[in-house]
């Protein structure tokens, strides 16, 4: 029982909300609860705030008393670029504890999960009331037009010689050497044609994988960043595309390459035709032209050195660069390809320099844009400066609710699919609740909450096989219609759309679409089998999607853990408007009580089930949420 604890955290119950300049002072709250008896948790209460490296500490004072606990008040100056704090807590009979990112500790703790605020400005308050929906444009849909041409999609003959026609029906091979050349026909008029159903889903921002012309289906080997690709439409399938998502009220963001181009890029024709351009700067050569450096030694995608001023001028920095470029045509963001490799290269480490420039251009190009980068582990040490908005949220929550739902591990239910654990030489684990909640609490502990908040969630992604795989639903790369692993894909979508961050949505998820890897996952969306698709899955994103974009607590408030069982979690999502209490579980569990108190609930029928099953009321003082699963379920408090 996690409601007992002391609680803080960056949001705005907690951290006044917008930008903190540098030297100023902010008032900062924890709550206390009461202990069970209904005395008081603490008896003093103390800032510590790091300046300048060395420790200080300032008192607390009572800020409001409820049933439920105390409110403790501090002032915070931001003497540094990112403030360094937490809390001590003494009881009013001795003793004494730390609060940090990771909870409370009767015990000294290091600096490494003290609470951050950064004094730079915040992502851009809208992101924080998205859902994305993400769309590998070859594999979305073809536009009609394209889908009149003789035998529905492309021929050999409208593609460029690297090129392998598929139907759109046919197999996605994901082995082998025509990987990257199958292609379906997939184009932005077809992406703008089905904008409707991004709306069904709840989605309000579209995220595009890369449109830049290149020589994979995948586009992430560009050969140019001024043009779109012709078989994705070109410009003006572009401009037709963001004006109809504008029109519809939704947003738009691109996926930019930072760390490396295409070995056909025109940047790296020119540096290997002349050793003395510019553009031989923007790349390493051990020997011209033919020994270079490239990402992971893949030659065809050779790795971009971001020393040269140069290169930062035409690709991220500033008004004339890509990245502006872009963001000026209609996108209102990026998210940036391999952002963790970016300018770090041996010694050379330039990551920082490069999210700087960026987001300056994104703030100046885009008045508003996003800036959200990928990294699938540990991101925290990119986070806590002004580069990245946020990252892509593999180790905070993909992993671990890959490790807590994963239902096709020995012994689980559903198929056995043998899948590896993310890039680990070991199988997807099973583990319990208490284990993911730490893990949870420690990756999000290292990061400030405004990154967190900016950060965006996945279940899945184009780059990882598919939930709907991970919980038991089958490897076949088509629709699990029968359900094999519906319930705990529908208990991982609970906690995406009532967690912390932005949920972003790969396409076909909706629909139950499975797949054992990345390639196999990029499954043609089966827009002409619509009677295939499983419906209570894509039921369940409607109502869930409409949630989180009904209630401002889920979007905009706090996260403080309640409970972490086995097999169940609970938690609290807290807003200065309301409250939202979650649980979810992934099988049959005791049911778990909580006291009415704690929660700050005067009675068990003043709490709405906004979805899934009621609370029960023992008229002990106590709820009693419900303990069967796999199951969600959601309440509105008073």
């Amino acid at each position: 029982m996690l409601l007992h604890e002391p609680h803080h955290d960056g949001s705005v119950l907690h951290v006044p909300d917008g930008e903190v300049p540098l030297g100023a002072t902010v008032p900062v709250r924890v709550r206390v609860p009461h202990r069970p008896d209904g005395t008081p948790g603490a008896g003093q209460v103390a800032l510590r705030v790091v300046r300048d490296g060395e420790p200080q500490l300032s008192a607390a004072v009572v800020d409001g008393v409820d049933d439920a606990g105390t409110w403790w008040r501090a002032d915070l100056t931001a003497w540094n670029p990112v403030a360094s704090y937490r809390f001590l807590l003494a009881g009013p009979g001795g003793g004494y504890a730390w609060l940090n990112g990771t909870g409370l500790h009767h015990r000294d703790v290091t600096d490494g999960a003290d609470f951050r605020l950064p004094t730079y400005p915040p992502a851009p308050d809208w992101v924080a009331d998205q859902i994305v929906y993400q769309v590998f444009p070859d594999r979305f849909a073809r536009s009609a037009a394209a889908h009149s041409r003789a035998g529905g999609g492309p021929t050999a003959a409208d593609l460029p010689p690297w090129a392998v026609p598929a139907g759109w029906d046919a197999p996605v091979t994901h082995r082998g050497p025509d990987v990257a050349q199958q292609v379906y026909g997939g184009d932005l008029d077809g992406v703008a044609q089905h904008l409707a159903h991004l709306s069904r889903v709840g989605a309000t921002l579209l995220y595009l994988t890369p449109f830049f012309e290149g020589r994979s289906n995948h586009r992430y080997d560009a050969v140019s960043f001024d043009r779109v690709d012709p078989l994705l439409g070109g410009d003006a399938a572009f401009e037709r595309l963001v004006g109809a998502v504008h029109r519809l009220g939704m947003r738009v963001i691109g996926d930019l390459t930072t760390n490396h181009t295409g070995a056909g890029h025109e940047w790296f024709l020119a540096a290997q035709a002349d050793a003395s351009s510019e553009e031989a700067g923007f790349y390493t050569f051990r020997t011209h032209p033919d020994d270079y450096a490239s990402w992971w030694d893949i030659p065809t995608l050779p790795k971009l050195d971001h020393a040269s001023a140069a290169l930062a001028r035409r690709l991220y920095d500033g008004p004339a660069s890509v990245a502006a470029r872009w963001l000026k045509a209609g996108l209102d963001g990026w998210r940036v390809d391999v952002a963790n490799m970016t300018g770090r290269a041996g010694a050379v480490d330039l990551a920082h320099d490069v999210a700087r420039a960026l987001r300056r251009t994104a703030a100046e190009a885009g008045g508003d844009a996003w800036v959200v980068a990928e990294h699938g582990h540990d991101a925290s040490g990119d986070l806590a400066g002004d580069g990245w908005h946020g990252t892509m949220d593999y180790a905070g929550f993909t992993r671990p609710v890959w490790a807590w739902l994963n239902g096709g591990a020995p012994g689980g239910p559903g198929l056995e699919h043998g899948l590896p654990f993310l890039g680990l030489p070991v199988g997807v684990p099973v583990l319990p609740g208490g284990a993911v909640v730490r893990t949870m609490r420690e990756v999000h502990a290292a990061m400030p909450w405004r990154s967190w908040a900016a950060s965006t969630t996945h279940l899945d992604s184009h780059d990882t096989p598919r939930f709907r795989t991970v919980t038991g639903g089958g490897t076949s790369g088509w629709v699990d219609a029968a359900g094999r692993g519906r319930d705990r894909h529908l208990a991982g979508l609970a906690l995406q759309m009532t967690m912390p961050g932005v949920p972003a949505v790969f396409m076909g998820d909706e629909i139950g679409l499975t797949g054992v890897d990345g390639e196999h996952s990029r499954t043609p969306f089966p827009w002409d089998r619509s009677d295939a698709w499983d419906t209570p899955t894509l039921a369940a994103y409607e109502t869930w999607t409409g949630l989180r974009r009904s209630r401002v607590a889920l979007r905009r408030g706090g996260l403080r853990w309640v409970h972490a069982g086995t097999d169940s979690m609970t938690y609290l999502r807290e807003h200065p408007d309301e409250r939202v209490l979650v649980h979810v579980a992934r099988g049959d569990h005791d049911p778990v009580r909580l006291p009415l108190r704690a929660l700050g609930v005067p009675r068990a029928r003043d709490v709405t089930t906004l979805v899934g099953e009621p609370v029960g009321d023992p008229g002990d003082g106590t709820l009693l949420l419900p303990g069967g699963g796999p199951a969600a379920h959601a309440y509105l408090l008073p």
